[in-house]
């Protein structure tokens, strides 16, 4: 049986109110270290819940086919065996969307993974994320809201989760990140070993490894003679750009990209950080 998020948490609080009052968005970013699915469910089935009161109810009929993942309105979008989703898989999406549901008064689609939707598939979206019959509804997990288009996320709203760890992942990667600028093996190597020994989850990881890579990537756009901005994580950017050759800068900004697209697999979060520990000595050779 698929997990609901725990009733305590304050998101479902916030799930629960606007189902209360008829206002839960048709498109919903779920992005951050929590258990995106488990938040995406939780609000799929109140939007399908056929309870009087409280949505989600858990116990009705609708709720109990979202928690076992076979109800007919519900439809999580995933390729388990491909890295990214066909497009005609998206183009297939965009129809069934405008054939009415089946039971209920919404019709969901669950997004598992954005690193899935390329541009391409994302451009195929829009319209029917824009523009679509008012009975559909899209929950996107992410990582990062990031990870998708501005055109797409302009037209949702974002939700972000918690999970166990007391610092945020943009901090984190922020951290590596400084370290990186030192251009030293020891103190990269002490602060992924001290993310391996807080038992880091895999989500969690993934989310911190494509900050840090948007902020190297950010870096070489500034070697490359790009002109500054005023944004979040410029300066370090910046500090980057100044303290690594670009070649060296260039060799990191693959590696994070590269280890960052391994979490989407069934890999331990502790040889993803040995991997990229020796990746870092590799590269100050």
């Amino acid at each position: 049986m698929a997990q609901f998020m725990a009733e305590t948490e304050p998101l479902a609080r916030r799930i629960r109110d606007l189902a209360r009052r008829g206002a839960l968005p048709h498109a919903i970013i779920l992005a951050g270290s929590g258990d995106r699915m488990a938040a995406a469910r939780y609000a799929a089935a109140a939007m399908v819940c056929r309870s009087p009161g409280d949505r989600p109810c858990r116990v009705c009929a609708a709720c109990r086919k979202v928690a076992e993942d076979i109800h007919p309105d519900v439809k999580t979008v995933q390729e388990a065996e491909r890295r990214e989703l066909a497009v005609d898989t998206v183009r297939a999406l965009r129809q069934d969307a405008y054939i009415r549901p089946n039971e209920a008064e919404r019709k969901v689609y669950l997004f598992a993974d954005c690193e899935q939707l390329n541009e391409r598939d994302q451009n195929v979206l829009l319209k029917i994320v824009e523009e679509g019959p008012p009975y559909a509804a899209f929950l996107f997990c992410a990582g990062s809201a990031a990870a998708l288009l501005p055109t797409i996320r302009s037209r949702c709203v974002t939700w972000t989760l918690r999970g166990d760890e007391d610092t945020p992942e943009s901090e984190q990667a922020a951290a590596l990140c400084r370290v990186f600028a030192a251009g030293e093996m020891l103190p990269v190597a002490e602060l992924l070993i001290g993310l391996e020994n807080r038992r880091i989850k895999r989500e969690q990881l993934q989310s911190l490894l494509q900050e840090a890579w948007r902020i190297c990537a950010r870096a070489l756009l500034l070697c490359c003679g790009a002109a500054a901005e005023d944004t979040p994580g410029e300066a370090l950017s910046a500090q980057l750009a100044r303290a690594l050759p670009r070649d060296r800068l260039q060799k990191l900004t693959d590696a994070l990209s590269h280890y960052a697209a391994q979490c989407r697999y069934n890999v331990g979060p502790g040889h993803v950080l040995g991997a990229l520990t020796a990746a870092w000595e590799a590269i100050l050779r």
